[in-house]
């Protein structure tokens, strides 16, 4: 069992673990960079362990964090809730992989779905390698069977084969699906996860291949799940910045995994990304009938 850890009197608080973010974007702060090398893309069973019992007493409803590399910390976000959540994450990888390292950005939902309070995790956005052949032979199938485990892809993301295996969206038709799923949510407790790489690279700067959506599109989708469903918490991650390690081997799996992009303008990333730290984090974490502007 894990243990409650004692929450702060903020309701949000800005873990920093990599300077992707300005100190002061929400109403506490944490200086983690030290960690930042040691969990970078993965990290030991010893690592996430020694890390959570520094950061418990510091853990806040909603927390915002560095880059998308840093997403499988999550899983460690999640474990302050005892009551059962269902995870909504908006995300353009699923995060589903089953093989090693087992802390890792892109394994980390097998880990959240460990956790006895989560119910079932949805994602929101995919559109990458993952879901076509041969990625998909890794995916967590007993979560898949059990109904714990969901995916919304976009559809011209994918091969022929990918369209028949996953449940499709379209830029024409993804409202209607998103509507549907969060009527299926009424009276649920969600946990939501935004990763930047979600949105095309318009509308942010991210280590990472980008998704399809803009910001307005996750605005709107948290309207529709607060209509139907609690927030029980969530948390936002994605920004760009510039990767550093702890371990050799962190860094040659984090070279075979990660795109090769175009250089990052650091003006234009922050410029980006800020934008979208203003509407969707006001938007994530706006109390009950309380309208963001």
């Amino acid at each position: 069992m894990f243990r409650e850890p004692t929450m702060t009197p903020a309701q949000s608080i800005h873990i920093d673990l990599d300077g992707a973010w300005p100190k002061d974007a929400t109403e506490a702060y944490a200086d983690c960079r030290s960690w930042g090398p040691r969990l970078r893309y993965s990290a030991t069973a010893r690592g996430i362990e020694e890390f959570y019992e520094f950061v418990r007493p510091k853990m806040a409803k909603y927390t915002l964090f560095g880059s998308g590399d840093y997403h499988h910390l999550s899983a460690l976000w999640l474990r302050q809730f005892e009551e059962p959540v269902t995870i909504v994450s908006f995300d353009n990888h699923p995060d589903w992989d089953i093989r090693p390292p087992r802390w890792c950005c892109g394994t980390w939902i097998n880990r959240a779905l460990e956790l006895p309070h989560v119910r079932k995790a949805v994602i929101w956005g995919c559109g990458n390698f993952e879901l076509n052949f041969p990625g998909h032979l890794f995916v967590n199938r007993r979560a898949l069977r059990n109904q714990q485990l969901e995916v919304w892809p976009w559809t011209e993301r994918l091969k022929p084969s990918g369209r028949k295996r996953w449940p499709g969206m379209t830029r024409e038709d993804w409202q209607e699906k998103f509507s549907a799923f969060a009527q299926r949510l009424a009276g649920e407790r969600l946990y939501v996860t935004v990763d930047l790489d979600c949105l095309s690279s318009d509308e942010s700067a991210t280590n990472w291949e980008q998704g399809l959506f803009t910001v307005e599109d996750i605005l709107w989708a948290l309207d529709e799940l607060r209509a139907q469903a609690s927030l029980a918490g969530g948390d936002l991650c994605g920004a760009y910045s510039v990767p550093t390690f702890e371990r050799f081997k962190q860094r040659i799996e984090s070279t075979i995994d990660h795109p090769r992009l175009d250089p990052v303008n650091p003006a234009e990333a922050a410029a980006r990304n800020g934008r979208a730290l203003r509407m969707i984090w006001s938007a994530l974490t706006a109390a009950p009938g309380v309208a963001v502007i």
